[in-house]
């Protein structure tokens, strides 16, 4: 546990903490899906750098894409929700759960993405497949926090792995 933790420590520093450059040596994105238990609702962020998802979405979807632009703030919503529909899914209780997008929003050289799951009443297990980014990139790392009440379980998932899971 303390492995994890420290390991999810020193990717964040480094997720947040390089300088703007044309590119970086880390591809990992990072997600968290939290139990909301007085809403009856799964929260779910997830964050990725932006020139990385920007990257990805332009080669997928074969158009422009500036997801920092106001004005196409209405199309990219539109490909980020596509995309993420296509490469993010979760599992609660053994069942798969219909995520509703809730939009994006940039933070310096990352992109935050939210979803929500409604009416799911109790948790006892979660399990997420993220194949975020790999399409592009076969070194993409990506860190998983499932979270219920104060209990947290992360992991990193390394390409080509895409899954992981926890009981509660």
């Amino acid at each position: 546990m303390l492995n994890t933790k420290f390991v999810t420590i020193i990717i964040t520093f480094l997720f947040f903490g390089l300088a703007k450059s044309d590119k970086h040596p880390l591809h990992v994105s990072t997600t968290e899906v939290n139990f909301n238990a007085k809403e009856k609702s799964l929260e779910i962020s997830c964050r990725v750098f932006s020139d990385d998802f920007e990257s990805i979405l332009a080669k997928n979807y074969k158009q422009k894409t500036d997801l920092s632009n106001p004005a196409m703030k209405a199309a990219m919503d539109e490909l980020v929700k596509k995309y993420i529909l296509t490469h993010l899914s979760v599992n609660a209780n053994g069942k798969s759960v219909k995520m509703s997008y809730l939009g994006f929003e940039m933070d310096h050289e990352a992109t935050n993405i939210y979803l929500e799951v409604a009416k799911v009443s109790a948790v006892k297990s979660m399990e997420v497949t993220n194949t975020m980014l790999y399409d592009i990139f076969d070194d993409q790392m990506s860190i998983v926090h499932l979270v219920k009440g104060n209990v947290r379980k992360s992991t990193k998932i390394l390409y080509p792995d895409k899954q992981f899971s926890a009981n509660f």
